[in-house]
């Protein structure tokens, strides 16, 4: 059998003995089978706060996993309400520029109306000059062919 030597301090004091620096060293031997007890002994003192300390340690961490995912799962969230509020003023811009381009079409379109009038206006216009040309040129074709009648013409000598 294996022997553990062990030193250990032992103070004895008797009524003559007053310094308590004074003392004697024993060395004691010690069996493995007290070793071993006093280790088991240790253990099962300390070792079921150990296990208890550890589970704890095992389910906060779980519980640290469980709540780092419930928020990332509600950031993931608060991202997407961000970017429907992104989507929403997007809407809203292109609501507006809709009715932009609604009223211009409106413009557009009256103005196509007007100039189509003023084109048909010009061209009637146009085509009345133009027959009022035609007709004084007629009145002057008429006019100088009635001076050339009316002017004397000389008689032809045969």
């Amino acid at each position: 059998m294996r022997r553990a030597r062990v030193s250990n301090v032992i103070h004895t004091y008797s009524l003559s003995d007053t310094s308590p620096d004074e003392g004697l060293i024993e060395d004691l031997t010690v069996e493995d089978k007290a070793v071993e007890q006093l280790a088991e002994g240790l253990l099962s003192h300390y070792l079921p706060d150990l296990q208890r300390s550890k589970q704890a340690l095992q389910e906060l961490t779980q519980n640290q996993v469980v709540l780092l995912d419930t928020l990332e799962q509600e950031i993931s969230k608060f991202k997407e309400c961000h970017s429907m509020l992104d989507i929403n003023a997007l809407f809203a811009e292109a609501k507006h520029y809709h009715a932009k381009l609604v009223n211009i079409r409106k413009e557009m379109l009256m103005l196509h109306e007007k100039t189509s009038k003023l084109k048909k206006r010009a061209l009637k216009l146009q085509q009345k000059r133009q027959k009022e040309e035609l007709e004084r040129e007629q009145q002057r074709e008429k006019e100088f062919e009635r001076e050339k009648q009316l002017t004397a013409r000389p008689a032809k000598r045969t």
